[in-house]
């Protein structure tokens, strides 16, 4: 009697089974609570008595409004990608907590790079944080296509990812920069946002194709 192996704990066949539907949940889930962190870091002003006292608080709103920006994006492209996706395993679990690992760093290093007004250290530090952001992103995208086939609805859709690439490359130029110039590094940090900020039209693109 061998039954019992087809139900062990660890056994992958039965995961790759699983829809996108907890593990998307638990993403938004884990995103909401990045956001609701992230704006609890900014300290309430002392004074009432005029705009000015916002002043010292200004480099931790607008290191926010970057940040949310970033998260914003990865909310809506993770909802477009598992949009397309119709199964998960091991792998994708895994992957999707390496993601949801680096993007709650992101609080982190925006409190730390506002608080220091862009010194180069932590603007730097931010700015592995979006790279490995990206890496991780890129490495889920590449455990679905693995998991679903080259043919399938994601892999026709993402094609050969310049952008994805592109923004890597902006990333790794922009940490040695901040140590030039602080704004450089987060001038880059905002382009790569705006490369990003409208959502990728290239799934919704693959649906009105109907490779799903």
């Amino acid at each position: 009697m061998e039954q019992g192996n087809e139900s062990g704990p660890f056994r992958l066949s039965l995961v790759s089974s699983m829809s996108t539907n907890r593990l998307e949940a638990f993403s938004d889930g884990v995103l909401a609570i990045i956001i609701t962190i992230m704006v609890l870091e900014m300290k309430v002003p002392h004074g009432h008595a005029a705009l000015s006292d916002l002043t010292p608080i200004l480099p931790v709103f607008l290191s926010y409004v970057l940040s949310f920006a970033y998260l914003g994006i990865y909310w809506n492209n993770h909802h477009h990608m598992l949009h397309v996706t119709k199964k998960v395993n091991g792998a994708v679990l895994w992957a999707n907590l390496h993601l949801l690992f680096w993007l709650s760093l992101i609080p982190f290093t925006t409190g730390w790079m506002g608080e220091n007004h862009f010194l180069p250290t932590p603007t730097a530090l931010y700015g592995v944080v979006l790279f490995m952001s990206g890496v991780a992103y890129l490495v889920l995208q590449q455990a679905i296509v693995r998991l679903e086939g080259q043919n399938s609805a994601l892999a026709q859709a993402i094609g050969r990812d310049y952008k994805g690439k592109l923004s890597a490359v902006l990333y790794i130029a922009a940490v040695p920069l901040a140590y030039v110039s602080s704004w450089i590094a987060c001038a880059i940090y905002v382009l790569v946002a705006l490369m990003w900020i409208v959502p990728d039209r290239r799934i919704e693109c693959a649906l009105e194709e109907g490779l799903t």
